[in-house]
């Protein structure tokens, strides 16, 4: 794994209109890395990664993919320079087909790479095969969260961002979210991840960071982390 950093986030102040929402948060991602962002609801956490991809523009703070400065970029030029976005609210098109709503995000990366094609995400998404000609409405949640990680991989990024990656899913339709993520990050593609699932995540995360009112409180790999359960308690609930 490459020691230079595929995005660094930088002292990111991030206000929405007269709230101070993120206080000075730091966060580093090495090429194929997995990052977990973690916290209780309200602590910055989406704040942080709508900040990394532009569509809330951080106040004071930089943003650098791979070197290169891109705080105030619009979000689909950081799109282009390899970043993708899962959204909570999922925002697949509800009025298009799954197979529209794929087709329409599928491109080569930024260095050309097609990696992650139609078919190749089918494989993958075997349930999205089997729906292609259903309208987005007419998915369930987890076969929507498919769909949108789905989507995001045919931009062929280099690092992808979840965010609440199984939020409402069934037990059953979260392992399998899980599992694919898992294989996205063994095919080298770059991941922060936000999720309740606390033992979920330190199994798939390489580094985890912690916010706590728009700061990071503790950031440290896997092992320390479930080795300190008074940690938990005191920033995560659990």
């Amino acid at each position: 794994m490459s020691t230079m950093p595929l995005l660094e986030a930088e002292g990111l102040h991030t206000y929405y209109g007269p709230s101070h929402i993120l206080h000075g948060v730091s966060l580093r991602v090495l090429p194929g890395q997995a990052v977990a962002l973690m916290g209780r609801n309200g602590m910055g956490k989406t704040t942080t990664l709508r900040s990394i991809m532009g569509l809330t523009p951080p106040r004071r703070g930089r943003v650098r993919v791979r070197g290169t400065d891109v705080t105030g970029w619009p979000a689909h030029r950081v799109a282009r320079a390899g970043i993708a976005y899962v959204p909570e609210d999922r925002g697949i098109f509800p009025n298009l087909s799954v197979r529209e709503n794929l087709l329409m995000a599928a491109r080569p990366g930024r260095d050309g790479r097609t990696d992650w094609h139609y078919e190749g995400v089918l494989e993958l998404f075997p349930r999205l095969r089997e729906r292609l000609s259903n309208m987005g409405h007419q998915l369930s949640g987890g076969e929507q969260q498919m769909l949108t990680i789905a989507r995001a991989l045919l931009t062929n990024p280099d690092l992808i961002l979840l965010d609440e990656a199984t939020e409402g899913l069934a037990p059953l339709m979260r392992r399998e979210i899980w599992g694919i993520i898992a294989r996205i990050k063994a095919a080298g593609v770059a991941a922060v991840i936000v999720d309740k699932d606390l033992k979920a995540l330190a199994e798939l995360a390489d580094w985890n960071v912690i916010l706590e009112k728009g700061r990071v409180v503790w950031e440290g790999r896997s092992e320390a982390l479930l080795a300190d359960p008074e940690l938990h308690r005191r920033h995560l609930g659990v």
